[in-house]
């Protein structure tokens, strides 16, 4: 099997979870969320472009995140985005429901004998 079959397609509503959880660690860019969720999941979760983007904007909306243009570390102008006080509340949320979700997986993938 290649690496590529090993990747894991996102779950609705798994992406916001992604990108709120990794602005925890501070302001970040598009490219560096997506670069980090990569490298954390260990190349089993991509976050394309086409799907970032939209995502990103959409929790801008809703005052979850916001941003602000600021230079990259290689000098570019990007676009900046951190995690608003309403956007940790839903991120605590959203991670419980996700962990009770997991829980619930797990016992019907793997019942009690």
């Amino acid at each position: 099997m290649s690496p590529a079959d090993h990747r894991v397609d996102l779950l609705y509503g798994t992406l916001d979870l992604l990108i709120l959880r990794t602005l925890v660690y501070g302001p970040s860019h598009g490219h560096a969320i997506a670069r980090y969720v990569r490298h954390v999941s260990e190349d089993a979760l991509r976050i394309e472009t086409g799907s970032l983007y939209p995502a990103l904007h959409k929790l801008e909306g809703r005052g979850w995140i916001a941003a602000e243009w600021k230079k990259s570390d290689k000098g570019k102008r990007a676009r900046y985005y951190r995690l608003t006080l309403t956007g940790r509340k839903q991120l605590a949320l959203q991670q419980s429901r996700w962990e009770q979700l997991a829980v619930a997986m797990a016992r019907v993938l793997r019942p009690a004998d």
